[in-house]
């Protein structure tokens, strides 16, 4: 019997229960129907968060387009269509940092637990 306090199904069961935390706040749900493991859900949450950015940086060159456009066909564009209006091109900057900044994390971290899986792995067997 081996002195290690640490028990395999406590520690899925707290992972699982912080990933599926911090998808809550995040406005998502991943739960273990969804996953087969909280690897699997954990990508899933990251997944859900860059799709939610990458829906507002969309939303907001979508606005910047039609002003754009809106210029060019001779028409004034008005605040509510962008029309290059210094506020709308700060925030669509703004959001895609931070889509940059998950996406960068994302990345991170699921190589990271990617490798500790596999040096857990390579120490099992």
């Amino acid at each position: 019997m081996s002195s290690n306090p640490i028990n395999a199904s406590n520690n899925s069961q707290f992972l699982n229960t912080v990933i599926a935390n911090g998808a809550a706040s995040a406005g998502q749900t991943v739960s273990t129907d969804q996953s087969k493991s909280w690897f699997e859900a954990l990508a899933k949450a990251w997944g859900s968060a860059l799709d939610q950015q990458a829906n507002k940086v969309t939303t907001l060159s979508d606005q910047v387009s039609a002003g754009s456009n809106a210029n060019v066909n001779g028409q004034t564009g008005s605040a509510n269509t962008g029309s290059d209006n210094p506020s709308v091109l700060t925030q669509l900057t703004a959001e895609s940092l931070k889509m940059q900044f998950l996406s960068t994390s994302a990345s991170s971290s699921t190589n990271a637990v990617g490798q500790a899986l596999n040096t857990l792995g390579q120490k099992q067997g």
